[in-house]
């Protein structure tokens, strides 16, 4: 081996507490990145992403009345460059088996007949359990409702039971559930035929128009009942999903530079405690280089094996958290792509050898008895003025000396503080994401979470309880008289008041497709809800609207829409916009009454009850299912709605934050190991004085607490300013505004406690050398070089 290879082998194991600091630094770092450029990558273009990768639909046309070979006589249409199908399909309501039964109305969904996932297009991807193989089992796809449960149980259409045997995603939304091409035959003996297309050109509604009239034109007249185009797909996917994009940017460029100026301390510190070390090899004949080169294989050494163990443990963090962020965007399976764990480690060892070779060039330029001259007196004379001025303070020399410490290292002080600050920062953005995601799940769903107990008009459960005798289920009822149901909530003992609930769609002036009104009845007062500007309805003729039919109308508050069911019609006027995330963002929401002209045919379907203090909602709900049951209704308490976006976001913040966090203890961690170390002769004086073990803790932890408290300082207003500009960012993208009431998310003794969440930082990263210190023996300590 050369005198270079043993310098660099010696200089890796000689600190081995620097360098396994540098490992797991690096190790760290990297997976953070990795995750975080990880999530930006894919939250970028999801939709146009899945769609490639599963060579979705450009065009999906339903035949009616026409044969399989008909439809497929449509793959010669011009601009037709690939298809599948014919599969058969038909319209089910499907129902889970402990919920069917009259009243009870699942949604309509396309069932198809598919041997298989594979296909030249709309290559369907399983993300749970298998594909159908015979008669008696589905796949749902994992949009449709219920197909969070999993696999494993039935559901039931028409007197058929079929078993759910897998979740499966296709990008185009092509059908909401697939069955064997048999069972499909047996489902529906007169079934239509589906047919998938790519075309030549499809980046514009205009090409897909003339893609449209091919179709129509190479099939028999008056069968093609009707088409979907991709893009349509896609500009649903990017409202539902686009939330995400802001708040996983900010995230992932926090990631991105914490890392890069961790790895740069980490690595500067430990070539630059170097420098007398350095002067030896020079004395001893080494070129400056040579010297170069060595200082660093030295850090590129451990760093190589934390970049490789970082991918590796980001990829494994990948595989849950990329499963939440597939689940959101609805595009099935979703992985870090393979260029960015190359890419990462690359440019993190790239910034090391960088890093490396600044500080170790500059020492080894200097000239030898200059570099052998930087000791321990040297380093130990900085700051000592300060440290008289706060010695006269009646603090305990510990504090003192611990607040002087700072001032030593100016340089070095200032990089922890950085780190110390956007670990902060990260802290900070991250309470208020969540405390903002958890009022918006609260308050997105006006018509969830208003009282403390719900009351159905239909029994969700027709069968036994789990856990009941075995013995025929109660025949099932269906929906119950309103009348009844609100008497029999008038009588309840516990009741304070409550309003009824229903829902019907009507037409609106300028809008095409129809949109959903919520009427009230009742005691509308308890109804009010989160308003993001103006107020709730309070007379008949006064209506409330979400941000996105307000901007679909250009409907403002103050204004009047008119509302039309065949030949009858009703004005309302707008008196405030609620803070609405159901039904797209399109529903109107008035009084009963205030819709009676229109004569709607609908029933409240749901009462809202709230309860008077002290009344035990368990109980309460309990009771009231019993009078309620021979009717035909149900008690049940309420709950606020659950968002997959919302759990999905949840679940990436707090393991963003941890890493980041994780990080700045680090940098911390490896800066106060650097910082003992230099000064290591200057303790075993103190020692030699009198320094108790935990004085010399409090030293070592004061030193880096004035650092958190400054950092605290720097890093909550940045995380607060953040967290204001991201959250309006994700409120525009979702289509909706979010209350200034949620995005002021911060009260003025949250922010104090925030506020310490440097000094949190920076004591956690200081605890190891704080200990190390402590124990450090007095006359080994003298003896330091």
């Amino acid at each position: 081996m050369s005198a270079l290879g043993r310098v660099v082998r010696a200089g890796v194991g000689r600190k081995r507490v620097q360098t396994a600091v540098m490992v797991l630094t690096t190790l760290l770092s990297v997976a953070a990145s990795v995750l975080a450029l990880g999530l930006l990558v894919a939250s970028q273009a999801p939709f146009d992403r899945a769609f490639a990768r599963q060579h979705g639909a450009h065009l999906t046309a339903e035949f009616k009345g026409a044969t399989a070979a008909q439809a497929a006589a449509t793959a010669t249409a011009d601009g037709v460059t690939d298809t599948a199908g014919p599969y058969p399909v038909t319209t089910l309501r499907l129902a889970p088996t402990d919920m069917a039964g009259p009243g009870f109305a699942p949604p309509p969904l396309t069932v198809a007949g598919r041997a298989s996932v594979r296909g030249d297009v709309d290559r369907v991807e399983l993300t749970s359990g298998r594909w159908a193989k015979g008669n008696g089992e589905i796949v749902l796809e994992s949009g449709t409702p219920f197909a969070d449960r999993g696999t494993g149980w039935s559901v039931k259409s028409d007197g058929t039971e079929l078993k759910v045997v897998g979740i499966a995603t296709s990008v185009g939304a092509s059908a909401g559930a697939w069955v064997t091409p048999a069972q499909l035959a047996a489902l529906d003996d007169t079934p239509s035929y589906q047919m998938l297309y790519r075309l030549d050109h499809a980046s514009s509604r205009a090409d897909l128009k003339a893609a449209r009239a091919a179709v129509t034109a190479a099939a028999p007249q008056g069968t093609v009942g009707g088409t979907q185009s991709y893009l349509d797909v896609k500009q649903a996917a990017e409202e539902a999903t686009g939330a995400f994009i802001p708040f996983v940017t900010a995230f992932a460029l926090l990631g991105l530079a914490l890392s890069v100026l961790v790895i740069s301390i980490v690595v500067s510190g430990a070539v630059s405690a170097a420098k007398r070390r350095i002067g030896i090899l020079k004395s001893l004949g080494f070129t400056p280089p040579q010297v170069c080169r060595a200082y660093v294989a030295q850090a590129l050494i451990p760093s190589a094996v934390g970049a490789v163990l970082g991918v590796a443990l980001a990829n494994v963090l990948a595989v849950p958290v990329m499963a939440e962020v597939a689940q959101a965007y609805k595009t099935g399976v979703m992985l870090i792509p393979v260029w960015v764990n190359v890419v990462v480690p690359l440019g993190a060892l790239a910034l090391v050898a960088l890093t490396a070779l600044g500080p170790a060039l500059r020492a080894a330029r200097l000239r030898t008895a200059s570099v052998l001259g930087v000791g321990r007196a040297a380093e130990s004379a900085r700051g000592r003025s300060v440290r008289r001025l706060l010695g006269s303070l009646p603090l305990p020399r510990p504090v003192t000396l611990g607040l002087a410490g700072p001032f030593a290292r100016p340089v070095r002080s200032v990089t922890m503080a950085g780190a110390v600050a956007f670990g902060t920062l990260a802290v900070v953005f991250a309470v208020g994401l969540s405390t903002t995601l958890f009022a918006i799940q609260r308050d997105g769903e006006p018509d969830e979470g208003g009282g403390q107990a719900l009351v159905r008009t239909v029994r969700m459960m027709t069968g036994p309880p789990p856990g009941a005798s075995d013995g025929p289920p109660p025949e099932p009822q269906g929906p119950a008289d309103p009348a009844k149901v609100a008497a029999a909530i008038d009588a309840a003992g516990g009741t304070e008041s409550y309003y009824r609930r229903g829902e019907t769609e009507v037409r609106v002036a300028g809008l095409k497709d129809p949109v959903p009104v919520v009427a009230y009845g009742g005691d509308v007062s308890g109804a009010k809800h989160t308003m993001t500007e103006g107020r709730w309805f309070e007379a008949d003729g006064e209506a409330v609207a979400a941000s996105r039919f307000l901007l679909s109308t250009g409907a403002e508050i103050g204004d009047t829409v008119t509302l039309s069911d065949r030949d009858r019609s009703v004005r309302l006027r707008i008196v405030g916009e609620v803070f609405d995330l159901s039904e797209d963002g399109m529903a109107v929401r008035t009084t009963e009454a205030s819709l009676s002209a229109l004569k709607p045919e609908y029933e409240m379907t749901e009462f809202t009850v709230g309860l008077t203090d002290g009344t035990d909602v368990g109980a309460y709900t309990k009771k009231l299912d019993k009078v309620l049951e021979p009717l035909g209704a149900e008690a049940a308490v309420s709950e606020t709605g659950k968002s997959s976006v919302l759990a999905a976001m949840q679940a990436l913040i707090a393991i963003l934050t941890l890493m980041l966090v994780t990080v700045a203890c680090l940098g911390v961690l490896n800066t106060v190991v650097l910082d003992t170390r230099d000064r290591v002769r200057d303790l075993g004086v103190f020692k030699a004085l009198g320094m108790t073990p935990r004085q010399t803790v409090t030293q070592v932890l004061t030193q880096v607490g004035v650092i958190g408290v400054l950092a605290g300082a720097i890093g909550v207003p940045l995380g607060v300013a953040l967290h204001h500009y991201v959250m309006p960012a994700m409120g525009d993208a979702a289509g909706t505004r979010i209350p200034p009431s949620h995005i002021d998310a911060y009260g003025a003794g949250q922010l104090t406690l925030l506020a310490l969440a440097g000094v949190a930082i920076a004591v956690t990263g200081a605890l190891l050398p704080a200990g190390w210190a402590a124990r450090t023996d007095t006359g080994n300590a003298l003896r330091a070089e």
